[in-house]
């Protein structure tokens, strides 16, 4: 992972706040992308393209929730994905990316100020919705995360929601993630979603989940509880952290005995 900031230097040192709790809040973002140019969460492009080749065509319309300052929108402009709507939460972060945006000539882009709880989109209108990162942020103060509080998972239920909602009956929502399948599955397989769940890893020593969620192609017997012994096993994905990943290793120590 890599920060960049304001000079365009790498800062491999950057390890964020000193609690995960801090995500929580709307101000630490703005005060952060104020300073920081780029920052890459969950690996860069070049780790999943192989993913994203395989998954989305080049005439797909795509959104992507919690841009950030990250690069993600340009890598897929530049692989020839042009209908590409990003949206954030900081107006900071939406502004520095518009401008950089602009500068590169990717007038075709577009951002948007919002928040990924409440999509403000028509029903059915992206073939692609695709977060890196983004949800993590929700369940940094989940608790147990065999048994999330409710506050949080009424907020990533929201999100599910939203984004259920604005995919195309044939669209995919790509999810890449710290969060491991025993966690992720009995909210990803709620009985109110119609989508399929796959997932693949990337990362030295399989750290990051790059979860595929097709709408319309559940089957009927595709249940969304635990199947423990389907899963790798935790201990594959502490092998390297890095940068501020470290933050979200908060999830997986709490299972471990």
């Amino acid at each position: 992972m890599e920060s960049r900031h304001a000079n365009g230097d790498s800062d491999p040192k950057s390890v964020g706040p000193p609690s995960a709790l801090t995500y929580l809040d709307p101000h630490y973002w703005d005060e952060r992308f104020s300073s920081e140019e780029h920052y890459e969460w969950f690996k860069d492009y070049s780790h999943f393209q192989h993913l994203i080749k395989s998954n989305i065509n080049t005439s797909s319309s795509v959104l992507e929730l919690g841009c950030g300052n990250s690069q993600l929108c340009e890598e897929l402009y530049k692989d020839g994905i042009l209908d590409i709507t990003c949206i954030d939460l900081s107006s900071v972060a939406v502004d520095k990316l518009q401008t950089r945006l602009l500068s590169k000539g990717y007038k075709e882009i577009k951002v948007k100020q919002a928040d990924m709880l409440d999509l403000p989109f028509d029903t059915d209108c992206f073939d692609v919705v695709i977060e890196k990162g983004t949800m993590d942020v929700l369940f940094v103060d989940a608790g147990d995360p065999w048994n999330p509080r409710q506050e949080t998972v009424s907020k990533v239920m929201a999100t599910l929601d939203g984004v259920h909602r604005v995919l195309k009956p044939n669209g995919i929502f790509i999810s890449i993630t710290f969060g491991q399948p025993h966690f992720r599955r009995p909210l990803f397989m709620d009985p109110k979603f119609n989508w399929s769940m796959e997932y693949n890893t990337f990362g030295d020593g399989f750290h990051y989940f790059f979860y595929i969620l097709r709408k319309g192609k559940r089957r009927i017997d595709e249940k969304g509880e635990d199947e423990k012994h389907n899963d790798p096993p935790i201990n594959m994905y502490q092998d390297e952290l890095e940068g501020e990943d470290y933050l979200f290793r908060t999830n997986i120590d709490a299972d471990e005995d």
